[in-house]
């Protein structure tokens, strides 16, 4: 099997049918399922002729535009495998992951940071050359062999590699009905940028998989002009984080018939917002929770809505269970867990065995999330078993911020956790003991770390609190920090 011959199958049926359209407020971009055909195959003539050779890495340095999607499955297409990047990592960041995943070359907008790293590099522009090449045909590749790598920030603070195979995009499918209900028909408008794994998924191979069409509002479109061109465009479903719906309801616009639902992710769902847009529009918001090892597979669907205060129901297919402390199944609380046998669980992290296995209990893969099932089946999330942090959807490691801050030298102790400020909405706090200013630590926090890492509070302690066995106390931090309570 090949992953993007997968997605892109669907398609030989329909060549003229809209596939994808980026929407600006005046004219859209137009891709037929023919011309993205033709595209992703040119695409991977082209990483081929430059020297390429399956199973080398790609990684990717490209910005909001449809080069992303294309690479990517060009790249998988051609048995190459494709290691998307946030274009907002600065150079630090991204040379870690150049030297954690050894590039064979690196394909690059202009003006995004590059890694210290002897990989060629090759520009977008000349990239765009390829679509027009003769195509390849696909690269045949056992389920289990290694389609492509995201990364994930650890517990440990540090960037890890999450190595997925083929299959993953057969877990996909458990999606279209226990989350999307998603058909042919639909015309699917995910807010994201082209280059967050949650629009790629969601926004654009899931309904390439079935023939459906995605849209994609252009860059420089405000989340209070969707509705506007969501209306313009007949989008039955539309997919976003949390806080780009409650963006929409802030701006005056009136539902417009077609509308089916709406899709969220990254962050959990705050159940007000979930009645303000029921109250609006007259549909439903369909939460999921996944993660970059295994994706989404908790989710309410219109099929079957969330109970309010769940985060669904498994997916149709899924093994899901709760582990107590001797790792038994059972109602929770306890470890929210994933079966070894889930076609979209990772591989494991890249050259990381023993941090791979950690993850395992038995044929179990541990989440780190607390939940407990309700009486109808549904589960509902306790927090996380670790203190990471969540920053507009994307997760973040306290480590992570708290190692770039430390090494400015006034710092003293610094921790990071994330602080409630209302309701489902929270941000990174960065606390620090030293003669340090704020000031002076925003900017370090601005030259080493991306803008979503970034904390948006600064607090000078005297003191961090500790547990009895010396490590910092973030449950204490948020707790006497948090500000949605008087």
């Amino acid at each position: 099997m090949n992953l993007a011959e997968h997605v892109l199958r669907a398609g030989l049926a329909m060549p003229d049918k809209l596939a994808m359209s980026v929407l600006g407020l005046g004219r859209a971009d137009r891709w037929s399922h023919a011309r993205l055909r033709q595209a992703v195959l040119g695409t991977a003539t082209g990483l081929l002729q430059s020297g390429l050779e399956p199973g080398d890495r790609l990684l990717m340095r490209l910005g909001n535009n449809p080069g992303f999607p294309v690479t990517y499955l060009g790249a998988i297409a051609a048995g190459i495998v494709p290691v998307p990047t946030s274009p907002m990592l600065t150079a630090p960041e991204i040379g870690k992951i150049a030297a954690a995943i050894r590039p064979a070359m690196i394909v690059a907008d202009q003006g995004i940071a590059l890694p210290d790293h002897p990989a060629p590099v090759l520009d977008a522009a000349r990239l765009a050359d390829f679509a027009a090449l003769p195509p390849v045909e696909f690269a045949q590749a056992a389920p289990d062999d290694l389609a492509y790598i995201v990364f994930t920030s650890g517990t440990s603070g540090q960037p890890r590699a999450v190595c997925h195979a083929h299959r993953a995009i057969l877990a996909r499918r458990m999606m279209f009905d226990g989350w999307y209900g998603l058909t042919a028909q639909d015309r699917l408008l995910h807010a994201g940028a082209f280059n967050w794994t949650f629009t790629l998924g969601t926004g654009l191979m899931d309904p390439w998989t079935v023939g459906a069409t995605a849209l994609i509002p252009a860059e420089g479109v405000a989340p209070e002009q969707i509705p506007l061109i969501a209306a313009r465009h007949g989008a039955t479903i539309l997919a976003a984080a949390p806080g780009v719906f409650r963006r929409m309801l802030r701006a005056d616009w009136r539902p417009w018939a077609g509308l089916r639902h709406g899709l969220t992710a990254g962050e959990r769902l705050d159940p007000g917002l979930r009645r303000d847009w029921q109250a609006r529009t007259g549909a439903d918001l369909h939460e999921a929770m996944g993660m970059s090892e295994c994706s989404t597979f908790l989710s309410g669907s219109p099929a079957r809505p969330a109970p309010e205060g769940t985060a669904g129901f498994p997916q149709p297919g899924r093994r899901i269970a709760i582990l107590d402390d001797s790792g038994a199944p059972g109602q929770g609380p306890g470890i929210l867990a994933v079966h070894r046998s889930d076609p979209g669980l990772f591989l494991g992290y890249l050259d990381q065995p023993e941090e791979t296995a950690a993850r395992f209990r038995g044929d179990w893969f541990l989440t780190g999330d607390l939940a407990e099932a309700t009486p109808e089946g549904a589960i509902r999330t306790l927090g996380r078993a670790d203190d990471m942090m969540n920053a507009g959807g994307f997760r973040v490691a306290p480590g992570e911020v708290e190692d770039a801050l430390s090494a400015l030298p006034d710092a003293g102790d610094v921790a990071a956790a994330e602080l409630p400020v209302g309701p489902g909405t929270s941000i990174i706090a960065a606390f620090w003991t030293g003669p340090a200013t704020a000031e002076a630590m925003r900017q370090q926090a601005e030259a080493r770390l991306a803008r979503y890492k970034q904390p948006r509070e600064y607090i000078r302690l005297p003191a961090l609190p500790r547990t009895p066995t010396g490590k910092i106390n973030r449950r204490a931090l948020r707790e006497a920090h948090r500000k949605d309570q008087p």
